[in-house]
């Protein structure tokens, strides 16, 4: 193949050139070196020539069928495996069509490379088509992006770009790379290392303040560990459970954070905040101590921030230090890799006992457990306990977002780190079923299951076929209200039952004032999931009694392939306890007497 130089002097046929190739040809050795195992896309004119030569490669690339589909499939992979994701997409609508997915790994600091497609660089500004300024645009829901200049820098930032994505407080970073550049020959060689002057993330941390760290571990009497995504991220699970044992503390957890401790320890307070349990919020009230852990005090944590924890010094332990001070004033900052301070931590705190404390929180369990009706209709909670015990919680679960999150997270109880993947800073609808995709690619072996709504999940319904097609078989619960059921819920409760725009049965023939409880709606709901299944190639299963709940997930989980499991659940069935808006955490509503 002829091909232009970056100075026009002369064409040269790739390969002439000593340790030559194109900026695409690049791009692919680039993968290659940083071993990626996966990358998820979608072609178009901007890219053409990166497709061209992948069309030789190995690579295993997986052809979703919207770009959204692939950064949030890029997204799962990298949560599951704890590796960089990578998603290719091209110019114009394809990367913008990847914004919302970097903006949700960007909220839970996902590491991501997307590499996207641009127009000729002498046409960049000149409104070409399918331009988009790309690095505008994903600036603010990015950790950096690059407009590649040169094909000679390619190689350098190609692996700044993955660097910068997986250390310190991972991130998405994108590189822009214009279709002259994918032409242009590279004779530069890819790096073994990079070394970023201005960008030097803090990994120990400082002795002093673990010292200090561990004498008010010491001295306090109602100490509680409130862990987030940043145990996930630095692997640090072990060192926090060890935390836990040597100082005898309760542990809760952020949405992010769901895994790292065993909630089947006694030790475990499960998650805290608006939809948090009852005794994880007291005990944070009432706590004298808080040792924040790679979590960022986000308002769904917090409430009301000046009532939170009030009693409480607060140790904060993260490797971004603009994290630290930012919404909450804490007493002492550790600043570095989690899992490196939890290790030095360990080294020095004392060993204790907080019986008193521990039998308070006792208390707390016993008269304010998560609970929920029974009976012979679907309990969406019933379904995610039987979900958990059909898979001996060994299963990774994705969830969409709203009740079918908020459920999972209080029901499911994880045991590990990296088998809950959801969107939680950003709450972003249509995430679940194409981030079980790559997670299912990242652990072919593991049952990968989406619990999701009937509202979320259409969002990206369209992932189907690249399940289909790849024989992917992740497995989608569907818990179907016929309604988009947390905004349902705030109706309910704030805005005097007027449920505006959130029946799914509504159609041009209802009145403008419904009348009509789910229950008595005459109106049939679009989908039918099961033939939508079906007409994708997969399997679909249906059931509306308790009794069948058991045997209906059992036939999804042992039927190959991909799997739509539809259970019909009420639509007044709502998530407790809740936090309102504005009160503190301890001001809960909590539903059933």
């Amino acid at each position: 193949m002829w091909v232009v130089a970056m100075d026009g002097s002369h064409l040269e046929r790739e390969g002439r050139v000593k340790n030559s190739m194109t900026g695409a040809k690049m791009i692919l050795h680039a993968l290659k070196q940083e071993k990626v195992a996966a990358v998820f896309g979608y072609p178009g004119g901007a890219v053409l020539d990166i497709f061209d030569k992948l069309y030789h490669e190995d690579i295993p690339f997986y052809m979703t069928r919207h770009e959204q589909g692939a950064v949030h499939a890029a997204d799962g992979f990298a949560r599951a495996s704890g590796r960089v994701g990578v998603c290719l997409a091209t110019s114009g609508p394809g990367a913008t069509n990847l914004v919302t997915g970097l903006a949700t790994a960007y909220m839970d600091s996902v590491p991501i490379v997307a590499i996207t497609g641009q127009v000729h660089s002498h046409l960049i500004g000149n409104d070409a088509f399918q331009e988009a300024d790309v690095i505008g645009i994903t600036r603010p829901v990015t950790k950096h992006n690059y407009l590649v200049k040169s094909v000679q820098e390619l190689p350098t930032i190609l692996k700044s770009a993955f660097y910068i994505a997986c250390s310190g407080r991972p991130g998405p970073v994108v590189v822009d790379v214009p279709k002259d550049i994918q032409q242009a020959i590279c004779n530069a060689p890819y790096p073994d290392k990079i070394d970023i002057r201005s960008y030097k993330p803090t990994v120990k941390g400082h002795p002093q303040q673990i010292k200090k760290a561990a004498q008010m571990i010491a001295a306090s009497k109602k100490p509680v560990i409130y862990a987030g995504g940043g145990v996930v991220a630095s692997g640090a699970s072990a060192e926090l459970q060890r935390l836990a044992d040597i100082a005898d503390i309760p542990v809760t957890t952020t949405l992010m954070g769901l895994g790292v401790f065993p909630e089947t320890d006694a030790r475990a307070l499960k998650m805290l905040g608006m939809h948090g349990t009852a005794y994880a919020n007291y005990a944070v009230q009432k706590c004298d101590l808080l040792i924040a852990v790679g979590a960022r005090f986000d308002d769904r944590v917090t409430g009301k921030l000046d009532s939170f924890a009030p009693k409480a010094k607060i140790i904060h332990i993260d490797i971004d230090p603009t994290s630290i001070q930012k919404n909450v004033k804490v007493d002492l900052p550790v600043v570095g890799d989690v899992k490196v301070v939890l290790q030095e931590l360990n080294k020095v705190v004392e060993k204790k006992k907080n019986s008193k404390w521990r039998e308070m929180i006792l208390a707390w369990k016993r008269d304010h457990p998560l609970k929920y009706n029974g009976g012979s209709k679907i309990s969406p909670q019933y379904v995610i306990e039987q979900i958990a015990q059909l898979s001996n919680h060994e299963a990774i679960i994705t969830t969409e977002v709203g009740q079918n999150q908020m459920w999972t997270a209080q029901f499911y109880n994880f045991i590990k780190p990296r088998t809950f993947l959801s969107s939680g800073g950003l709450g972003t609808m249509g995430y679940g079923f194409p981030a079980a995709i790559g997670a299912q690619v990242a652990h072919p072996d593991k049952l990968v299951v989406d619990i999701a709504g009937d509202g979320s999940i259409q969002m990206n319904i369209q992932e189907l076929a690249t399940a289909v097609l790849y024989q992917i078989p992740v497995k989608i619960v569907i818990l179907n209200n016929h309604s988009l059921g947390m905004v349902r819920q705030w109706q309910g409760i704030f805005y005097d039952r007027r449920f505006s725009s959130t029946c799914l049965r509504r159609n041009i023939q209802c009145p403008r004032y419904c009348d009509h409880s789910g229950e008595m709606c005459p109106k049939e709901y679009v989908p039918n999931f099961v033939k939508l299944a079906e007409a994708y190639g997969a399997a679909g299963l249906f059931a509306e009694n308790t009794e069948d709940v058991a045997p209906t997930l059992q036939k999804a989980f042992t039927t190959p392939g991909p799997v739509i499991v539809e259970f019909k659940i009420s639509e007044e069935e709502n998530v407790y306890p809740m936090v309102p808006s504005g009160a503190a955490i301890d001001q809960m509503i909590k539903g059933l007497a």
